[in-house]
């Protein structure tokens, strides 16, 4: 199975009647952190996409465990020996953010920016328009022994590049001193500020990303 498949057999299982509820709770939770996106928004299609990779992997509907981990406990009755460690081993990707410092046919490296660790992912189809130093907030999924892209993708504009790693290096350099590295806060904050520049074209990039600044709540796109 490819990842897309797994994903897809997660969700068809999940949208059982008596589990329906899961997702309502995840979308309340991963829109109210990271912005809620409308139907005229540029993102919005990459923005659902990240809801339902949330709901999949991240979302933890008893508490406990995730939903995909909950699918192999109750829902993958079907499933080979193989096909469960697939599933497993999907389970283990994360969601993070990455400086992409190599592009080859058919590869790229990226970056962790906030552990240093590198990446090589597989990947075939996203190559047009990303360049060398451009900052993503992607999904990297293992299978079959590799690193693939999830299909959400969240783009942080060139012009602000150094603003976003001048934060993550105060953000690594205070954790160093007690105070707790929030990883998914700043991706969420980031989220909201990409967002909020798809909203506002007429304010300055620079405004948008501007760390120092109050974040505030989201409006509705101006009329």
């Amino acid at each position: 199975m490819t990842p897309q498949e797994i994903q897809e057999r997660v969700l068809a299982w999940a949208d059982a009647p008596e589990r329906r509820e899961w997702l309502l709770v995840a979308r309340r939770e991963h829109f109210g952190r990271e912005g809620e996106p409308h139907e005229e928004d540029k993102s919005f299609e990459a923005r659902m996409n990240r809801l339902l990779e949330y709901y999949v992997y991240e979302f933890r509907p008893n508490g406990a465990d995730s939903t995909l981990e909950l699918y192999l406990k109750e829902g993958a009755d079907g499933l080979t020996t193989d096909e469960r460690a697939q599933v497993r081993e999907l389970g283990r990707g994360a969601r993070g953010l990455f400086e992409v410092r190599r592009i080859r046919p058919g590869e790229i490296r990226v970056q962790d920016v906030f552990s240093g660790a590198d990446h090589d992912v597989v990947e075939r189809r996203m190559a047009t328009g990303l360049a060398k130093k451009d900052i993503i907030e992607a999904r990297l999924l293992p299978h079959g022994g590799r690193l693939h892209f999830s299909a959400a993708f969240l783009f942080h504009p060139r012009e602000v590049r150094r603003t976003i790693l001048k934060e993550v290096r105060r953000r690594v350099k205070a954790s160093a001193r007690g105070e707790a590295l929030d990883v998914p806060g700043m991706i969420a904050r980031l989220s909201r500020m990409a967002l909020r520049l798809e909203r506002y074209r007429n304010v300055r990039v620079e405004s948008i990303y501007d760390f120092d600044a109050p974040d505030p709540a989201l409006t509705p796109r101006p009329g």
